[in-house]
């Protein structure tokens, strides 16, 4: 499967590269745009779902690692309201 990271510039100005197992991710994301905080992760929620269930589809188990993306993406999300910024993609 064809993987991808993505890079976002978080409320607090922090930098943060995320990882996908699928391409399905820039479905939900575009590089340069801002997304409200909540907005930004229902859309990894959803993408990082649905590229777990691909791994599941093809390898016979999920992706613990979406799982734990879409982890740290929602204690990073905690308490920062504003913006996140996709600032790229990189495969």
């Amino acid at each position: 499967m064809p993987e991808i990271y993505f890079r976002v510039r978080w409320p607090d100005g922090s930098v943060q590269r995320c990882y996908s197992p699928s391409l399905v991710v820039e479905e939900y994301l575009s590089p340069g745009q801002a997304y409200p905080t909540a907005d930004f992760v229902a859309r990894c929620e959803n993408a990082l779902r649905i590229a777990s269930d691909r791994v599941a589809a093809k390898y016979g188990f999920a992706c613990t690692a979406a799982a734990q993306q879409l982890t740290e993406i929602v204690e990073k999300a905690a308490g920062q309201p504003g913006d996140v910024l996709v600032e790229g993609f990189e495969r």
